[in-house]
């Protein structure tokens, strides 16, 4: 193997999507090698003390050093921006170590309410087990933040765009309020996308993935991925993994590495059709609401501009007849499949309210949008005049 893969920064996304992070064995295959092995030997014992101690570069043991899995790291590194990388095993493992890892009892974090009901699990049941306190705030006010800061805040934690509805966080403003008070920012960027937002550059400290939605892409597999300076993952993350263990497989590191050469081709099909459908869905007469970024009637339009390259490969919009009216709609769809998963090319269709955030409170779903009749859809890479046939041949019947 190559000691390290030549730098690739110097070139745009799409052909560091391709390139970086590439290894290459001697027997120098155009394919990312996939090694399926557990553990290394070691030509000496003096080799092997070395390679434990840190002083001689290499592999040890698969759970948290491989080289499949660091070239899958290596590329997401030079895509992001960042300095380093560890990938986790789901994007939820990615997360709970993103925001626990860093802290102890005493500490405090703040988050937006709007998010995935698991990263609110993390953050309302399982952190204050540990004596960790917590606050949720309305994350597009930035009173709100500024007001939950606290001598021992240590972490903001907000999703931008939100789950399910959409809604597009003021990223540079919330760092500022977070650094202004020794904090750092955690940014979940799974519904923006590495393609069309950069939260890095804009002030965040911290980036999560979950690498199972856009960057696999095709419903195959699980993986995470946390991106940060060389200082944070080595101080708080690699040992943390390393002796926990919530270890992506290589394997699983080989397909999202695959997955990651039709990235970019494939998020920009998919956000130029959701932004067709969303243009469709707004006028309809059994549709009360319609969400996405990038329209100008989206709440947030002015900072979708300034903060996000592109829209989103979702839409979100509320159906006439609350709960029965969106089952009618969801049960009607031929092409577009009802799951609880998003960034797929093949288009899905989510009930939020009895899915996803279904352990919330009725008036705490209401609180951010999430009504019985609203849907999240996920487009795919069908063809989108069949997409849309679909969407008002279910909506005509509903």
């Amino acid at each position: 193997m190559s000691k390290s893969p030549a730098s690739t920064t110097q070139y745009r996304p799409e052909t560091r999507l391709v390139h970086s992070g590439t290894l290459r064995s001697q027997y120098g295959e155009t394919s990312e090698a996939l090694f399926l092995t557990q553990g290394y030997v070691y030509n000496s014992a003096e080799e092997c003390e070395a390679r434990f101690k840190g002083e001689d570069p290499g592999f040890i043991y698969s759970r948290y050093s491989n080289p499949t899995i660091s070239m899958f790291e290596r590329r997401m590194i030079e895509l992001e921006g960042a300095e380093a990388a560890r990938s986790a095993a789901t994007g939820m493992a990615a997360v709970t170590t993103a925001i626990l890892a860093p802290l102890k009892a005493g500490d405090h974090v703040v988050a937006s309410r709007a998010l995935f009901g698991s990263c609110l699990y993390v953050i309302q049941d399982l952190l204050p087990r540990y004596g960790i306190e917590t606050t949720l705030v309305d994350g597009a006010d930035l009173d709100q933040w500024q007001r939950a800061l606290r001598p021992n805040t240590k972490t903001f934690f907000l999703e931008s765009p939100t789950n399910p509805t959409l809604d597009v966080l003021d990223i540079p403003g919330i760092a500022e309020i977070a650094h202004s008070g020794g904090a750092r920012l955690v940014v979940d960027n799974v519904f923006a996308t590495p393609i069309w937002q950069s939260p890095l550059a804009l002030g965040a400290d911290v980036v999560v993935y979950s690498a199972t939605k856009h960057i696999d892409g095709q419903g195959r597999c699980l993986g995470g991925i946390i991106l940060s300076s060389e200082a944070f993952i080595a101080e708080h993350i690699h040992n943390f993994m390393r002796q926990t263990g919530p270890s992506i497989s290589p394997f699983n590191a080989w397909v999202l590495l695959k997955g990651l050469e039709t990235l970019g081709v494939r998020v920009r099909a998919q956000t130029e059709t959701a932004g067709r459908i969303a243009d469709v869905l707004a006028s309809h007469p059994k549709i009360s609401r319609l969400v996405y970024p990038g329209r100008a009637d989206h709440p947030q339009a002015a900072l979708v501009k300034k903060q996000m390259r592109g829209g989103s490969t979702l839409v979100g919009f509320e159906v006439k007849g609350g709960k029965q009216g969106a089952f009618r709609v969801l049960n009607e769809l031929k092409l577009a499949k009802i799951s609880n998963n998003l960034g797929d090319a093949k288009s899905l269709v989510t009930h939020p309210a009895t899915t996803t955030h279904q352990r919330l409170k009725p008036e705490d779903r209401a609180a951010l949008g999430i009504s019985e009749g609203f849907i999240r859809f996920s487009a795919g890479l069908e063809h989108v005049d069949d997409l849309i046939e679909d969407l008002t041949a279910a909506l005509e019947k509903a």
